[in-house]
């Protein structure tokens, strides 16, 4: 329920944080720490490192709210606004709530009428598409793909024909293994960039088609992770071979489509008639079909 016309409110205050360099830290900052009512925070041990490297001191109560408690903490913390509480929110880097906690807090406070506003800071998405090389004029973050392989290959086909770049969080122990499913449904020429410790000492960059960046990730990589993904190209007709046309209509068919709707989909995606997308198929199908027999004429 909203509260009553006329209500003082506080405020919830979303702040950016550093994701490597300290000196990266806004400048309103400071003073938000100091200022604050309530300081939720997603650790409160990198909160009090975060203050120390600034040189300054909260005043306000220092609560945790991370994803174990988030639902638990946030009816709380919407009572203490709701009561006129100026609330902080910091998570351990970037923006609250874009891949971290936040979402439910600032939902909550939206259905009370509550204000919510925000400390602009350092975004590792931005700055890794900033830096990656691949257009930036179009592109949609994906977050953290799931770890199970199935799920994350499906995630990733829903994705085969988005022609914005595309934005991913990974971890460094799982990163080879997503750079293959990326290679496997996007094709292994697609360029990408790895982006690892970004505004950090050992911060690096790395380019290259997936495949290529699949083989140096197996190598094993350290770090924050964020990775940058050319969008799917805008093939004129007759661009595509058949060899593509057949791929994208198998990445499709194994997202769930039927094969008529994924060749009609390909074949609209290409500008190409639906027969010769359907000729592609079948050509490739008895390919398969004689590779098998001749395979067993020799056993």
């Amino acid at each position: 329920m909203a509260p009553v016309t006329g209500t003082v409110t506080g405020t919830l205050v979303l702040a950016g944080t550093p994701i490597g360099d300290v000196a990266d830290a806004p400048p309103r900052l400071a003073a938000e720490l100091e200022t604050a009512d309530i300081v939720a925070a997603e650790d409160t041990r990198r909160l009090r490192r975060l203050t120390q490297a600034l040189g300054v001191h909260t005043t306000g109560r220092v609560v945790s709210y991370f994803e174990g408690n988030e639902s638990a903490r946030t009816p709380e913390l919407v009572e203490a606004l709701a009561g006129g509480a100026r609330v902080l929110l910091v998570t351990d880097a970037g923006m609250p709530s874009v891949s971290d906690p936040g979402y439910r807090l600032v939902a909550a406070a939206v259905e009370r009428d509550i204000r919510v506003t925000a400390v602009p800071g350092p975004s590792a998405v931005l700055t890794a598409l900033a830096l990656s090389g691949l257009p930036v004029d179009r592109f949609c973050f994906e977050g953290f793909l799931p770890r199970k392989a199935g799920e994350r290959l499906s995630r990733l086909r829903e994705s085969a024909g988005e022609r914005r770049t595309l934005v991913y969080f990974e971890a460094p122990h799982r990163l080879d293994d997503t750079l293959a499913a990326m290679a496997e449904v996007f094709g292994e020429e697609r360029r990408a960039a790895v982006c690892r410790e970004l505004t950090k000492t050992y911060e690096e960059v790395k380019r290259g088609g997936l495949g290529e960046l699949a083989r140096w990730a197996a190598e094993g990589v350290r770090g924050e992770i964020t990775v940058v993904v050319e969008g799917a190209p805008e093939a004129g007709p007759g661009e595509l071979d058949a060899v593509e046309l057949v791929r994208r209509v198998r990445v499709r068919e194994e997202a769930g489509e039927r094969r008529k709707e994924a060749i009609a989909a390909v074949a609209a995606e290409a500008g190409l008639p639906k027969r010769e997308v359907f000729d592609a198929v079948v050509a490739a199908k008895n390919a398969a079909a004689e590779g098998s027999a001749s395979g067993k004429g020799l056993s």
